[in-house]
């Protein structure tokens, strides 16, 4: 009985583990500052890992110092938040629907405002 109640849980485990591990699928509809890195418009896999966010399409890998947050309700749709600062376009966060999940990438991702 023991054992089962075991491998049940490893597997409920591993199973959240690859799940967080597989990403998100992000559209950019035009090209896009991430970090230091100009990101063309297109796919993106998304993954946090580590205090990073990997933005990986079948061309190039890109990494940006991210976090995640939880919000208190899910996300309906992903949607981007960008700013425009000297004509450039920078990403912000991803709210990633159907999660309560919000991937806030590049310098503010140190901290959160208010705090």
């Amino acid at each position: 009985m023991k054992i089962k109640k075991l491998a049940l849980a490893f597997s409920v485990f591993a199973l959240g583990a690859a799940i967080a591990a597989s990403g998100h699928n992000v559209t950019l509809t035009s090209p896009m500052w991430v970090g230091g890195t100009e990101l063309k418009a297109g796919e993106y896999q998304v993954q946090v890992e580590n205090g990073k966010a990997v933005f990986k399409n079948k061309k190039n890998t890109v990494e940006v110092p991210a976090k995640t947050e939880t919000a208190n309700s899910k996300f309906q749709t992903t949607a981007l938040s960008s700013s425009t600062s000297g004509g450039k376009e920078k990403l912000e966060a991803i709210e990633l629907g159907g999660t309560t999940t919000r991937i806030v990438v590049g310098a503010a991702a140190g901290s959160v405002a208010g705090e």
